[in-house]
């Protein structure tokens, strides 16, 4: 009972021990990305290098899986709202289901999976090899140099592929609306129009900003905390992108949660 009790209790440490040292990054960081002395020349250059690593380079595969997993989706759910005899919704569908919550949820599992596990690959290889090592003992600033431009870049391709991600989907639901309702295209633009307000465009801008941010800044930490054993890569990104899942999914949660309170 008590070796128990003592293995609780070791683990209880460890994980404040582990959230207290990612808290403290978190402050570090985000206090450079609101600081003006972060955005040098070199700074804003490899910024715009991740966003074209991220956003530009995937833009072709991230259209084509819009299309097909968009239309798929929106002309089944239009087709099951036909049946059930609630076509007065479907402005209120698009609005609340499409835009807010499928089409950064989606943007952001295609980025999590092709640019975060990259990014933690690269730092867990960079500490391995001791480059982040060589870097802090050449005095260069590795939070400027490293962290800031991927964070802002991975921020960015979120908010601006979730809105193309929202814009295809919304073009397909005027195709399938036409087909399922036969509906013109002046009704159904009347529909969204009424069914979108404002505040879901910066809704849809701050919660894929806060997925950005964690799709980014967790593969940084846990890459940047590597071992210096080439097994130690292969754990870190492991660890990191399942704790990149876990806060996708309590981010979801917790905008759920404000939605409707």
């Amino acid at each position: 009972m008590n070796a128990w009790i003592e293995r609780l209790g070791g683990a209880a440490l460890d994980g404040w021990r582990e959230l207290s040292r990612l808290l403290g990054f978190a402050g570090t960081v985000i206090r450079r990305l609101f600081s003006p002395s972060t955005y040098r020349p070199l700074t804003i250059e490899i910024l715009t290098m991740q966003i074209y690593f991220t956003a530009v380079q995937l833009l072709g595969f991230f259209v084509l899986v819009s299309v097909i997993f968009g239309s798929l989706f929106i002309g089944m759910t239009l087709f099951v709202i036909k049946e059930i005899g609630l076509t007065s919704y479907i402005g209120n569908f698009i609005a609340g289901v499409v835009i807010l919550e499928m089409a950064p949820l989606a943007t952001v599992f295609l980025i999590a999976l092709r640019s975060g596990s990259a990014i933690n690959a690269e730092m867990a290889v960079m500490k391995v090899n001791r480059e982040l090592d060589a870097l802090e003992t050449f005095d260069i600033d590795i939070a400027n140099y490293l962290f800031i431009p991927r964070i802002i870049g991975v921020m960015t391709s979120v908010i601006l592929l979730s809105a193309l991600f929202a814009l295809i989907v919304t073009f397909s639901g005027l195709v399938f609306s036409a087909i399922i309702f036969d509906m013109g295209v002046n009704r159904y633009a009347d529909i969204i129009a009424k069914a979108i307000e404002y505040k879901d465009f910066l809704i849809l801008a701050v919660k894929s900003a806060a997925l950005g941010f964690f799709v980014a800044f967790i593969p940084l930490y846990y890459g940047s905390r590597a071992g210096y054993h080439l097994t130690a890569v292969p754990v870190s990104v492991l660890r990191g992108m399942v704790n990149v899942f876990i806060a996708i999914v309590v981010i979801e949660v917790l905008s759920l949660v404000a939605r409707f309170l």
